[in-house]
């Protein structure tokens, strides 16, 4: 890294704009802004996730995960620049592969919960929805790799596996959806 800040704060950004790594300055609010942003608070939700015990090879692969979203958000610095290559989605796919074999069939939806490190991977994937969505927003105004695109596709579902396999190793707990009927509850206008 060329430059290290020497101090945090710049005054630069206090009319609205930040800069990118091009020099160009764009409004914070911008498409391009508001994926980085969402990309970042992905990458602090993973964090949050990698506080809880789990087994190593989770950990190694969520940890991966945190350096190639660092890269993404500098990829979405310097428009025109690809950092994650096809070699990043394909781990993905191997790590869902593997995290995915010795669960039993998915057959009803599943709530956020089951366990603290299952939660806040459920909320990390929702993050990663997130980002994927603006991140298909900044596409549809500039140029932006099909590999990004890919990868926070494949993320999200990696996430989405792993908050079934932690919930399961903190104890089997996973959370299913039911119907208002299996609830108990009342459906309006429809009786029991």
């Amino acid at each position: 890294m060329g430059n290290r800040l020497s101090k945090i704060y710049t005054r630069t950004g206090d009319e609205g704009t930040t800069g990118l790594a091009t020099g160009d300055r764009v409004a914070k609010d911008s498409p391009r802004i508001e994926v980085t942003g969402d990309v970042d608070e992905l990458n602090c939700v993973i964090g949050t996730v990698l506080t809880h015990p789990m087994d190593a090879p989770i950990r190694q692969t969520l940890e991966e995960v945190q350096h190639k979203l660092f890269d993404l958000g500098g990829e979405l610095s310097m428009p025109g620049h690809q950092l994650l290559q096809t070699d990043d989605v394909d781990y993905l796919e191997r790590a869902l592969d593997a995290a995915n074999a010795d669960l039993p069939p998915l057959k009803e939806f599943i709530l956020p919960g089951g366990a603290p490190a299952a939660a806040a991977c459920h909320l990390a994937r929702a993050v990663c929805r997130r980002a994927e969505r603006r991140l298909v927003s900044l596409a549809r105004e500039e140029p932006v790799s099909d590999i990004a695109r890919a990868y926070l596709n494949r993320l999200s579902d990696l996430l989405f596996v792993y908050s079934r396999v932690l919930a399961r190793a903190a104890g089997g707990s996973e959370v299913f959806w039911k119907n208002p009927r299996e609830r108990g509850r009342e459906v309006p206008g429809g009786g029991n």
